[in-house]
């Protein structure tokens, strides 16, 4: 999950902006927890769909 959306319950501010200790606490969390936080869901598309065309290839040169 990115925290890009996700929304403060201590000070109501977006946390990846980082306004208060609970927010960058919890940016620090998810950063950590997860390598691929820092993607975004079109960069996760982008992968998704090489790795397809990488499948198709290989099954082309196959057959």
């Amino acid at each position: 999950m990115t925290y890009d959306r996700l929304v403060c319950a201590n000070c109501a501010a977006p946390v990846n902006e980082g306004r208060c200790p609970v927010c960058r606490a919890n940016r620090e969390r998810l950063q950590q927890g997860n390598p691929l936080a820092n993607l975004t869901p079109m960069t996760l598309i982008a992968l998704l769909a090489v790795l397809i065309a990488a499948v198709a290839l290989l099954a082309h040169q196959t057959a």
